[in-house]
Formats: structure tokens, sequence, C-alpha cells
């Protein structure tokens, strides 16, 4: 997720991995690729030297932050897809934590909070490099941001945004 995270938004200098547990993920970022991120997590177990907040995550802290990641966000879901209404938001939904009164499979789950965010801006779905059926990702991005792409020096695809 780490190097998702930077190949696909160079330009990012904050996150916040909503429900990042220890903060592994938090701690890559950092210290691989530069980036500061927070981990907002309830229960606040992260590991020595993580940078963390133990309340629970909501959309309206989004504008502190360049990127949202919810890498599993269990009952932070619904509010890691709000903020993409400010932020971009990358986010790996693996329970239905969006409805209480439907059971949703992963791929209804990935259908309804695009609908939902239909209204707010651009989605994506991307296949991510691990194993397993919770490797799918989406990438949503604001109605304010304008993604772009384009072919590297070696004929890979590179996507990026920016404020529109």
């Amino acid at each position: 997720m780490a190097e998702f995270v930077a190949a696909r938004f160079p330009q990012v200098r904050s996150a916040a991995d909503v429900a990042g547990g220890q903060g592994m993920l938090a701690r890559i970022l950092r210290k691989r690729h530069n980036i500061d991120c927070d981990v907002v997590d309830p229960h606040g177990w992260v590991l020595r030297g993580v940078s963390s907040r133990a309340e629970a995550y909501r959309a309206d802290v989004a504008a502190y932050y360049d990127l949202i990641i919810g890498l599993h966000p269990d009952n932070a879901l619904r509010e890691v897809v709000n903020s993409a209404q400010l932020r971009p938001v990358i986010v790996v939904p693996c329970c239905n934590f969006w409805s209480r009164d439907t059971k949703l499979g992963r791929d209804q789950l990935l259908d309804a909070i695009e609908k939902q965010h239909a209204g707010h801006g651009t989605s994506e779905r991307v296949i991510l490099s691990f194993r397993g059926p919770q490797n799918r990702a989406l990438v949503l991005l604001p109605a304010s941001v304008q993604a772009t792409t384009e072919a590297d020096t070696t004929g890979r695809i590179k996507r990026s945004w920016a404020e529109a």
C-alpha cells in the first residue's frame, strides 16, 4: 500500500491512516517516502515513534491532510468515504460497515460506495499488488481535484492529482 500511495500521489506530504492499528503503514510512509502520516485509531496501540491520535476518525478533519487512507477502516468506513468530498481517499473496505440493514459482499460494497460518492467526485477501482480477496481498493477524488494520466519514460502509466 505504501508504494501505491507514493507512486499514485507523489505530491502528498501528509496523510491520515484511519483505523491504522499499530501504524506499520504510517511508519513505512514516513521512513521510505517522507510522507508524514498520523494513525487515527480509537484504540491508540501504535508502535513507538509513530504519530497517532487515539480517537475515532471524523470526516471534518480531512482538510488537515493531503490524503486519507482507509485500509480496512471498519466502523470509520462512512467517515473515510465522506472525506473524499474534500480530499483524495484510498479505501479498501474489508467488512460491511456500510449498511446495518443489508448484507453486502465485496463487490456490492464497492458498488454502494461508488454510488454514494458519484455526486461528489470521481472514483476508480484498483487492484492492489498483494494477494487475497481484500486487495480491491477505491481511489475517490473530490470534484475539486483533477486526475491526470500520463506515461513515464518507460511507458508505464502514471497518475497524479491536482486541485482544479
